[in-house]
């Protein structure tokens, strides 16, 4: 099973410049423990809603598929992404703002996180 994972990763990486694929994110991660996992959600924010300040203790990953989020880390600069925009959190990072930019609209993202396995996907920033 593990050799027909590596083969269809490699047939689609193949086939990615050919299909007219852009880049839109590129970044070296750290070396990382074994006990490693990718976790991939998909978030819906009604129009106006927000979250509470929280953690991951994971590196997130943040992909806009619809509409406009607003997001900040703490100490960070707020910022309005839209479709085929990105953010990162560090596992360090208090994710102060994530929120639907849009009252009337709702909103679509892809969160790629690369955590510990077995721990909690969220942690609220007071703990």
């Amino acid at each position: 099973m593990r050799h027909v994972l590596r083969l269809s990763a490699m047939l689609a990486l193949a086939v990615l410049p050919a299909s007219g694929a852009a880049q839109v994110l590129r970044m070296p991660l750290p070396t990382l423990p074994e006990n490693q996992e990718v976790l991939v959600l998909e978030v819906a924010l009604a129009p106006g809603q927000t979250g509470s300040p929280h953690r991951h203790d994971a590196h997130v990953f943040v992909y806009v598929l619809e509409g406009r989020v607003d997001m900040q880390v703490e100490g960070g600069e707020l910022e309005t992404l839209s479709p085929g925009e990105t953010f990162y959190e560090s596992p360090d990072d208090v994710h102060s703002v994530s929120a639907n930019a849009s009252d009337t609209e709702p909103a679509r993202f892809l969160v790629y996180m690369i955590r510990t396995a077995g721990t909690p996907v969220t942690i609220p920033a007071s703990d």
